[in-house]
């Protein structure tokens, strides 16, 4: 039989495993919300240190905490921040509104490590408590979505350079097929002549135009509740507190965190979490665009466009000696796939709040971490293993250039649109290319033809106007 304490909250007394750090409050959320086996993510945990280490310093300089038990708390925040403690974070993300299931395990973990620190058992609140000592001054209001902000912001300084490193293959692929003209598609028909690596550096362009309208949603991130206790009130903490605590905790993370403008606004209103989500969204919507460019121009080889082949990463085929599938590009759509539904969760968590408190953030944390985790760890792999390996086709993809009815736009100037349309319709009708009908018309001479349709001509074509 496993050895267990007694712990007492408000609710009454029961038994916990003695080698758990975590405690009472943290056993009824385990019982309560058995739902998805799902963890919070290191980054929440990591956040949530930091800021009860700042809450102790904090209170610590301004008299409301002694400073034995404030230097406990601060060595076992610091011990949890560095993931010594992650497997003691067992509340399921799917728990109690706001986040105080997860609060009271952070606060039970530390009370208990910084017992230990202290020489006494765990489990002896009356020495150190999770509620009157590491929650000095503190509220879930104001701490779960301070932490979850910050949390983001962690999480983004690995997605961003992940970010780039794709931005980068897309790039170095963008100039190694610079001088490749290609037909162009709109509304998947023939259209102006194209570079296979315009095609890429536009993908590339995309995900920096993303990149650029990122700090803006960081700054708002990095304005935080932390201070407001209670509704935004302030109650229980000294004056001078909320400053002195986001300066602390902005230390500690190296993030420029500010005290929010309006602390009752920034307990009702998760618009930050929110545009953060949504940015991941668009960025998400842009990966699937490319991915789905890229499954549909290396498709074939016989029966697709086969304009550039992808890497042959792994068999494609339970049955089909030698199929090889895009097996990378569709891991990447539905990373995406995911990630635009995470914001649509988020976005109906972040209406719901009432009054003076979301009480749905915890839902919003979760889904917002997760997508950009799941980004942050793929998007590497799919440059690597997908994109750095992509090798152009230059037989088919001069041979959908020169057989493209819509290099004929080039003679409209010339021969005027309906002259030129009737052209193409005979063209389509008899199978008979468009440079010889010109010349057998005597609409252009053999040398017109060629200044206008040529290789040369074509090439320059496919290059954009200055």
């Amino acid at each position: 039989m496993n050895p267990t304490r007694w712990e007492v909250d408000s609710l009454g007394r029961r038994e916990v495993p003695a080698k758990a750090y975590w405690g009472i409050q943290t056993l009824r959320a385990r019982e309560n919300f058995p739902v998805s086996g799902l963890r919070v993510s290191p980054h929440l945990i990591r956040a949530y240190a930091w800021l009860k280490l700042a809450a102790a310093r904090a209170n610590a300089a301004l008299g409301a905490l002694d400073a034995r038990r404030a230097d406990a708390i601060a060595r076992a925040a610091e011990e949890v921040a560095s993931g010594r403690f992650d497997a003691e974070f067992v509340v399921d993300v799917f728990q109690a509104g706001a986040g105080v299931s997860l609060h009271m395990n952070v606060n039970e973990v530390l009370a208990n490590r910084a017992l230990e620190i202290l020489g006494r058992p765990r489990g002896d609140y009356a020495e150190l408590s999770p509620n009157d000592h590491v929650n000095r001054g503190q509220s879930t209001n104001d701490t779960y979505p301070s932490a979850a902000q910050v949390a983001t912001l962690f999480a983004f300084r690995e997605l961003v350079p992940a970010v780039r490193t794709l931005v980068a293959s897309l790039r170095k692929k963008a100039e190694e097929f610079r001088g490749l003209a290609k037909a162009g598609r709109t509304h998947l028909k023939d259209a102006m002549p194209v570079t296979l690596g315009a095609e890429f550096g536009a993908w590339a362009t995309a995900l920096e135009r993303l990149l650029e309208a990122l700090p803006p949603i960081e700054r708002a991130l990095a304005e935080i509740p932390l201070g407001g206790s209670a509704v935004g009130t302030g109650i229980n903490t000294r004056p001078g507190y909320r400053a002195r605590v986001v300066e602390e905790y902005a230390r500690l993370t190296g993030l420029a965190l500010t005290v929010a403008r309006d602390p009752f606004e920034s307990m009702e209103s998760r618009w930050p979490l929110a545009h953060a989500s949504g940015w991941l969204k668009s960025l998400a919507l842009e990966l699937i665009r490319i991915a789905n460019d890229i499954r549909l121009l290396s498709s074939g080889p016989a029966t697709g466009l086969d304009e550039f082949r992808v890497p042959e990463i792994q068999p494609g085929s339970s049955i089909m000696p030698a199929k090889v599938n895009p097996a990378a590009a569709e891991c990447l759509n539905m990373v995406a796939f995911h990630v635009v539904g995470a914001d649509t969760a988020s976005a109906l968590a972040v209406q719901g709040g009432q009054l003076e408190l979301n009480v749905m953030t915890p839902l919003i944390t979760y889904e917002l971490l997760f997508s950009a985790e799941i980004l942050a760890r793929f998007l590497p792999v799919f440059a690597r293993s997908c994109v750095d390996g992509i090798t152009a086709n230059p037989a088919r993809l001069e041979r959908y250039l020169l057989s493209s009815t819509a290099l004929a736009t080039v003679l409209t100037p010339k021969l005027g649109y309906l002259e030129v349309a009737k052209l193409l319709h005979e063209a389509e009708r008899t199978g008979r290319p468009v440079k010889e009908l010109l010349v057998e018309k005597k609409l252009l001479t053999p040398a017109e033809v060629e200044s206008l349709l040529g290789a040369a001509a074509l090439a320059k074509l496919a290059e954009p106007v200055p």
